[in-house]
């Protein structure tokens, strides 16, 4: 009995020992409280005053564009003369600075104002108006609203107006290459010209060409007459009293044509279009463009275009428009001339061959002449 009661106790004691060991894991959870409260260490969790720093820090707002706009005169923005080249010196800007560009189509002259005031509202930074005939309104929309800034293509101010940069050039001088060469390259002894409309930006080509045309005469001892503009009275000059009648330009030519001249340079925006419509029915005669390079702008007549008097209106456009950009705009006039590329003749393109060496050697060293102002147009 007391071994069997022995036996027991020991088992007890055993099993005591046994349940022990197997309770000492239970009291880990007394230590697991400690390991927690040190996991999350400051150093380690993300503060939380950093989140609602970070936050406020928004990306800076992007740069507004500067927007110039441009007002064309009643011949278009695709008129293939001023309003078009104008026009590049707006979207070369648009590429090369980033700018906005807009324009509006002038139809008639009651739309200047409109188009103007409707730029107005449009907080334009600069508003580019096309041509001679904008000059009045533009001169009374740039004082009715001095903060804005205005360019005008083909008119200066006298005074000059604290908000208006009048673009001008002296034509004269590319007009005076083209009528020297049109002299030198006339089969028929005559050539011709026409304007659209009787006003100074038009009537100075016309002069220069005829000024060309005689001092080749007095070179060379010759008798090339000029048709439709006379030296000796510029009241008997040729227009089409138009800038977009095109059959007005093709009657014109044609006329001339009938008359001898085997070489025309209309000075009439599109209306010259139709003057190179009608040199090309016709033939054996050639085209001079005026203001941009016709070879490369009016295609169409390539074959027929000998050179061009260029009015380089896209880069005095572009100048302005880096005025706006840098602070240094100031009202004013700027002059394109042949000294800084404001003006210029254009290549003879597929007629090269027709220009001899000695013709070449006698352009460039009246453009010289005209450059260091040995030359001086009346």
């Amino acid at each position: 009995m007391g071994k069997k009661i022995f036996t027991i106790v020991s088992l007890i004691l055993v099993a005591t020992m046994v349940l022990a060991a197997c309770a000492a894991p239970v009291a880990a959870p007394t230590q697991a409280p400690a390991v927690a409260t040190e996991a999350p260490k400051a150093t380690e969790a993300p503060k939380p005053t950093e989140a609602p720093a970070a936050a406020t820090v928004a990306p800076a707002p992007a740069a507004a564009k500067l927007k110039v706009c441009q007002v064309t005169d009643t011949g278009g923005i695709d008129d293939k003369s001023f309003n078009a080249t104008a026009w590049k010196g707006v979207t070369d800007a648009q590429t090369q600075l980033g700018i906005e560009g807009k324009f509006l189509e002038s139809k008639e002259v009651a739309d200047f104002e409109k188009n103007l005031n409707a730029f107005i509202e449009e907080k334009c930074d600069l508003i580019v108006t096309v041509g001679f005939l904008l000059g009045d309104a533009t001169k009374a929309t740039a004082e009715a609203n001095p903060n804005t800034k205005f360019s005008i293509v083909d008119y200066a101010y006298d005074p000059a107006i604290n908000n208006v940069i009048g673009q001008i050039f002296q034509t004269d001088q590319a007009a005076f290459l083209a009528g020297y060469a049109a002299a030198a390259l006339t089969k028929t002894g005559k050539v011709g010209t026409f304007g659209g409309i009787p006003i100074p930006t038009v009537t100075i080509f016309m002069k220069g060409f005829a000024e060309g045309v005689a001092k080749y005469n007095e070179v060379k001892g010759t008798k090339v007459e000029v048709l439709g503009w006379d030296l000796a009275d510029d009241t008997k000059g040729l227009f089409s009293n138009s800038f977009d009648d095109q059959q007005k330009g093709k009657e014109l030519a044609t006329s001339l044509m009938d008359e001898g001249a085997d070489i025309i340079m209309p000075v009439a925006g599109p209306v010259g279009l139709g003057a190179a419509a009608a040199i090309k029915e016709r033939g054996n005669a050639y085209l001079i463009g005026v203001d941009s390079d016709w070879y490369l702008t009016a295609p169409d007549y390539k074959d027929i275009t000998l050179t061009s008097v260029m009015k380089l209106m896209d880069a005095t456009t572009m100048g302005v428009i880096k005025s706006v950009i840098d602070g240094t705009f100031k009202g004013g006039n700027i002059v394109g001339t042949l000294a800084n590329k404001g003006v210029a003749l254009a290549p003879f393109h597929d007629f090269e061959k027709l220009v001899t060496p000695e013709l070449k050697a006698e352009l460039e060293k009246l453009s010289a002449d005209l450059v260091a102002g040995t030359l001086i147009l009346k």
